[in-house]
């Protein structure tokens, strides 16, 4: 009864967090409660198995305290997205070995076990596999590029056929080799299913996978008789659930032509973009621009998680309004390489909240805008998403900067975003490009509109 309370309290506090998580003030507070709720939940099992288990689970405690606390230390919050993802990835390997060693040491024969233990074992084997092509393709140990194998489609669709087989074969004669092979064939479907996926569509596959270990964990859940894991997990499937659909709706496209719907280039108009022409500026030019203007919009992405430049962005708007300059920042649903990025970063470098604008509250004014200010994004101010239905961006829901008196369009060089389409808008009229690294763009910018 102590036991079934205390997971209660904890199931309570993963609820309550996720309310937090759901508001940037309340984010901290969230985290917080959430970690709490994690502790009670680690206490009550080590207490309610320390008969039998209570070595095992110090030393399972131990590991995850040597790795968490440094990995989440040492890690920049560029690559915060393939921390998910791999931790994501070890969530699922691990329901899918609980699930496995269950099955060998209880031997329970009831249809609904059967169930719980097969769903575990595939929906986590295929998490844990995708997270780490997810992972080797955000951090470029991979091409991020989607990987179209010859007979692919074929092969994913066998591997898919065969573990709905072996899943049903496992159901009616329980044997230990079937449920391994089911395993092994759940990892070769994870690779299939994400191998397609690249560019600006990855982080959407790393939230698909995050709901579908979120489903293991609840499977595994019914396999351990665990209320709080089939509570977690629940919560965890149908977060990641509504966040995938949410990133699908901001991308502009459906979940089937983001999982399947490979981006193709084209050397023709690689050949094309090579003879055009742009107009380049000054530290000087850009200040006059700003300095002199009277509404300017910022429009930040992942070059200004690279650069680690949310402070000078920062200092250089503080300088803008000293001048009386409305400043507020765009900030687009899937900038950065995960939802909420921007908004982190910039929270960092103490930036107000109510300055972050979403497109709806950008587009509509666009027009009287004097000045766009694009520092490390791409493809989410690309007008060809609006406006040319050959792009493979064609539909994404983009800042209509282009509309703006003036562009500023900060880059480190003219390669092409994460979505690996050329952006349009740095060859219109209005557009100055500002080569270099963000952050010491954004000082000697700085200084020069202090001299102003």
């Amino acid at each position: 009864m102590i036991v079934q309370l205390m997971y209660l309290v904890a199931a309570l506090c993963f609820i309550l967090a996720l309310k937090g998580l759901s508001s940037p003030k309340h984010a901290r507070y969230g985290n917080f409660i959430g970690a709490f709720g994690m502790l009670v939940g680690v206490v009550t099992a080590y207490v309610h198995g320390v008969v039998h288990n209570g070595l095992w689970i110090l030393v399972a405690v131990a590991l995850g305290v040597a790795v968490g606390i440094p990995a989440a230390r040492s890690v920049k919050m560029t690559a915060i997205p393939q921390m998910v993802a791999l931790f994501n990835g070890v969530g699922g390997a691990a329901a899918a070995l609980v699930a496995l060693a269950e099955f060998f040491a209880v031997r329970d024969t009831t249809v609904l076990f059967r169930l719980a233990t097969v769903l575990t074992v595939l929906i986590g084997s295929v998490s844990f596999s995708g997270s780490v092509v997810t992972f080797l393709k955000l951090q470029e140990l991979m091409t991020t590029r989607p990987v179209l194998l010859p007979a692919g489609q074929q092969l994913a669709i066998a591997a898919g056929v065969s573990s709905v087989a072996l899943c049903a074969l496992t159901m009616a004669v329980p044997n230990g080799f079937l449920l391994w092979s089911l395993a092994a064939v759940g990892l070769a479907l994870g690779v299939l299913f994400v191998l397609p996926v690249g560019g600006a569509d990855v982080p959407i596959a790393i939230s698909l996978l995050n709901a579908f270990t979120g489903l293991a964990v609840a499977a595994s859940g019914y396999v351990l008789t665990n209320t709080l894991l089939i509570v977690a997990g629940t919560l965890v499937g149908a977060s990641g659930t509504i966040l995938t659909r949410l990133m699908a709706q901001a991308m502009g496209r459906s979940l089937t032509n983001i999982l399947f719907g490979a981006f193709k280039a084209t050397t023709a108009t690689a050949h094309q973009e090579e003879q055009r022409t742009v107009k380049s500026g000054t530290v000087e030019d850009v200040a006059i621009l700003l300095g002199y203007a009277n509404n300017v919009v910022v429009v930040p992405g992942y070059g200004l998680a690279v650069a680690q430049a949310q402070h000078a962005v920062r200092e250089l708007v503080s300088q803008l309004e000293k001048r009386g300059v409305a400043v507020s920042y765009g900030i687009h649903p899937v900038a950065g390489r995960m939802p909420g990025h921007m908004n982190v970063l910039l929270a960092e470098a103490d930036v107000p909240y109510e300055q972050l604008k979403e497109l709806d509250d950008v587009n509509p004014g666009i027009t009287s805008v004097d000045v766009a200010v694009v520092v490390g994004a791409n493809d989410v101010v690309n007008p060809g998403a609006r406006d040319e239905p050959a792009s493979p961006i064609y539909g994404m829901p983009i800042f209509d900067v282009d509309r703006a008196k003036s562009v500023v369009f900060m880059k480190r060089s003219m390669r092409p975003g994460f979505a690996g389409v050329d952006n349009e808008l740095l060859y219109n009229p209005k557009t100055t490009l500002l080569f270099g690294d963000a952050k010491d763009s954004l000082t000697k910018l700085l200084a020069a509109v202090k001299q102003l």
